[in-house]
């Protein structure tokens, strides 16, 4: 049976509607789930998929002393004819993210001890312990502040700045969760030692009431207090001899046992950004503050005791100035990349005239501020949305321009001659970024919005970018290979039908995708050249026919080739590109650095075999197909088996 499924589309900017097969979300939730990862995750417990726990319960010859109950710990019955004849002994659960509690693990643990199990049972894991330590990181906290940006202009140097209530806001109440061992330790400098702040005795009754815990301590060195990394261990017994750690590289016990984990339900370390960054003094004591609800935990700096301070945060702090509403944390980071923005002015500078009429149109972009302070003679944008029109306006009033740029609160597709006051646009801008935009080629949106605006663009209107090129690399991941890698055993238990179950979800259509990863997080060496695959011109509008490329791409270094990483180059001018992907790599190992500021997208050739030889010289043949009605790109790639002679 067939079903239809709405999707709005991230390219074109419209909603479709597409006939799928009945077990679509069945196909992705288990396609991208990456359960096989978390089954090489030798020292964490795992409770499989129900429908698969069956079937590998039964071939493992289980079945009579393992019963799978389908229902979620709060909904299973108790006594006879329920689920359960009586309460258990052990309480047995993997209910943790990288926050610990984000998955709701204090109120299931407090469900299953009212209800489930008995007053003296054991649990495994047996105890959580949440770790911190202070640092001043100007990287990290560009993460979550808007800095100051320079603008030299011809009469002088201009100052972006950002406005009061951007600066007061305490910001997103969420964490951010990342690979902490790839942050270079030039990235930042700590300010305290590591801190035990709180733990959690799975065993006894646990509580999901909001907590603070307060540890007090004299900073290691004097600095400007911004940000609180975090992460937990968990011990699996009651004598603590078995332990599972978060810890990253610089604060683990034994760095060379250090497991990788990336695997989409993330069990990573956490960045806390402070309501306010505050200057401490090595040697003076100070308390930092760890709070907690049911779900989340946020930190705070205290001078006194929390008892004794009102300043104590009772309530997680919350945006209320837009900006972490509407920019997620790369896109700050991007926003506050003064090399991006020096290129940017670089650009305009060749291409902005005295009387130069301007549209911008990207998702809360400073592009319309660089227009007006490099002599643009009047400057629109287009913000589609409510939180990004008063976001800017906010902005524009900090900097006094709320008189000199004109802001419309529309889908650029629905612009109007009135809107524009009649004018005909010269220089059609944008980054371009924009919120929906999942994978790379997303920002493709803004050829569509350039085909609907092209009715008020005038003659000889530059738009800038003026190209843009899809561009790909052949990769060996470091570990990211594992989220597609089988398991085959699992601890002495047979898993090949969950081997099974994900390799027929990943031949579903959707599930040959790519799919977008932070590859800067995920080290990984180039097996071939960079190669450019299509190419759009922005000058144009968005052609009705297909673009279709097909070749091959030959890898120059031997290694296991999990995959192609795709990205977007924006060709500002002829001299000028904007790079969203591999910005260099070292030419001896291929190792790859990558742009921080945005995801690339990672095609998996197959569920890779971490025991697959190293190969030789290979090639990879590629067709990739641009579809302009649905702004859709399709892709495959298959690598050539066929070894160069000597190999």
């Amino acid at each position: 049976m067939k079903v239809f499924c709405g999707r709005a589309n991230p390219t074109t900017g419209s909603v479709e509607w597409l006939e799928e097969d009945e077990h679509y979300d069945y196909h992705q939730e288990i396609a991208r789930s990456s359960y096989a990862d978390m089954l090489h995750d030798k020292d964490r417990v795992f409770k499989p998929m129900a429908d698969a726990a069956v079937k590998i319960v039964e071939k493992n010859g289980f079945s009579d002393k393992i019963k799978i109950i389908n229902k979620h710990s709060t909904e299973v019955t108790m006594g006879p004819g329920g689920d359960m004849p009586c309460r258990a002994n052990i309480l047995i659960t993997e209910l943790f993210d990288t926050e610990l509690i984000g998955e709701g693990a204090l109120p299931s643990y407090e469900h299953a001890h009212r209800h489930l199990v008995q007053e003296n049972c054991e649990a495994v894991p047996h105890r959580a312990t949440v770790y911190a330590q202070l640092v001043e990181s100007r990287r990290m906290w560009s993460w979550n502040k808007l800095f100051p940006i320079p603008v030299h202009t011809s009469c002088g140097e201009q100052v972006i700045v950002p406005p009061l209530e951007l600066e007061r806001c305490p910001g997103a109440p969420s964490v951010y969760d990342i690979q902490l061992n790839q942050v270079s330790s030039a990235d930042f400098t700590v300010l305290s030692d590591v801190l035990p702040m709180f733990s959690v005795d799975f065993s006894k009754q646990v509580s999901s009431s909001a907590a603070c815990h307060s540890r007090q301590f004299e900073p290691v060195a004097s600095g400007r207090a911004q940000v609180v990394l975090s992460w937990w261990d968990i011990e699996m017994d009651p004598e603590g001899k078995i332990k599972c750690s978060m810890a990253p590289f610089w604060a683990h016990s034994d760095p060379e046992e250090l497991q990788w984990r990336g695997h989409r339900v993330d069990w990573m370390q956490c960045v806390y950004f402070l309501p306010q960054e505050e200057p401490v003094v090595q040697g003076s004591s100070i308390s930092l503050v760890a709070h907690h609800d049911d779900y989340c935990v946020w930190y705070s700096l205290q001078r006194t005791s929390p008892e004794k301070d009102r300043r104590v945060y009772p309530a997680r702090p919350v945006c209320d100035c837009q900006a972490h509403l509407l920019w997620n944390r790369p896109r700050f980071g991007e926003i506050n990349d003064q090399d991006r923005t020096d290129q940017y002015i670089q650009a305009l500078r060749t291409v902005l005239k005295p009387d130069s009429v301007c549209l911008c149109v990207s998702d809360g972009s400073l592009l319309s501020l660089l227009a007006h302070h490099l002599g643009a003679e009047q400057v629109f944008t287009v913000e589609s949305s409510a939180a990004s029109y008063r976001l800017m306006k906010k902005i524009f009033k900090a900097n006094h321009l709320e008189d000199k740029i004109n802001i419309i609160e529309k889908r650029p597709e629905l612009l109007t001659s009135a809107d524009l006051e009649g004018k005909k646009i010269s220089l059609l801008l944008g980054e371009p970024f924009f919120t929906t935009s999942l994978l790379p080629w997303h920002n493709l949106y803004f050829w569509y919005v350039r085909t609907a605006v092209d009715q008020h663009l005038g003659p000889g209107a530059v738009v800038m970018p003026q190209t843009a090129s899809l561009h790909a690399v052949v990769v060996e991941f470091r570990d990211l290979w594992r989220i597609r890698s089988p398991c085959g055993d699992c601890e002495g238990f047979d898993v090949h039908i969950m081997d099974d179950m994900i390799k027929r979800a990943l031949d579903f259509r959707e599930s040959k995708e790519a799919e977008p990863h932070p590859l800067w997080e995920y080290p990984c060496r180039c097996l071939s050249e960079p190669q450019q695959i299509l190419t759009f011109d922005f000058r144009q509008p968005v052609p009705p026919h297909l673009i279709h490329a097909e070749g091959s791409i030959e890898l120059r270094r031997p290694g296991r080739s999990h995959g192609a990483v795709l990205w977007m180059e924006y060709h500002l001018t002829p001299d000028n590109t904007i790079n969203t992907g591999l910005l260099k790599s070292a030419e001896d190992k291929g190792d790859c650095c990558w742009n921080p500021h945005c995801k690339q997208a990672v095609y998996f050739f197959t569920m890779a075999d971490p025991r697959a030889p190293l190969g030789g010289p290979q090639t990879v043949s590629y067709t990739v197909d641009f579809h302009p009605h649905t702004g859709d790109i399709t892709m495959d790639f298959s690598l050539s088996d066929t070894l160069d002679d000597g190999q």
